[in-house]
């Protein structure tokens, strides 16, 4: 069994910054890619920010220059910084690790509201 134990939303103003932390735990073998989706009622989920075991990330074009995800191998942990943010972040944001035997796990969300 694998959990995935998001932390760190809320409520933020625009222009702010908050961090969100999801933290891996059980039989997972060997995580390869850990990231951030969101998902806004109604739309599909889309993808935020991923990140290698090695360290490379890659974002949406829409949080490029504001968010930095990185990753602690040691902890199982991946972290999304965001900043700057505007009120077409809100979303719950999703983390989401990729194991190297091609399993997929999915944290249980957390609520990202930005007011404007």
């Amino acid at each position: 069994q694998v959990q995935l134990v998001e932390s760190g939303g809320g409520l933020v103003q625009a222009g702010g910054s908050l961090r969100l932390s999801c933290a891996a735990s059980g039989s997972i073998f060997s995580i390869n890619v850990m990231g951030w989706y969101r998902q806004v009622p109604g739309q599909q989920r889309e993808l935020v920010a991923i990140i290698t075991a090695g360290g490379i990330a890659n974002y949406a074009d829409s949080v490029k220059g504001r968010f930095t995800v990185s990753r602690d191998n040691a902890k199982n942990t991946v972290y999304l910084q965001m900043s700057s943010l505007k009120p077409e972040d809100a979303a719950v944001y999703y983390c989401t690790i990729r194991s190297v035997r091609g399993a997929v796990y999915w944290g249980h969300g957390s609520q990202v509201t930005v007011s404007s």
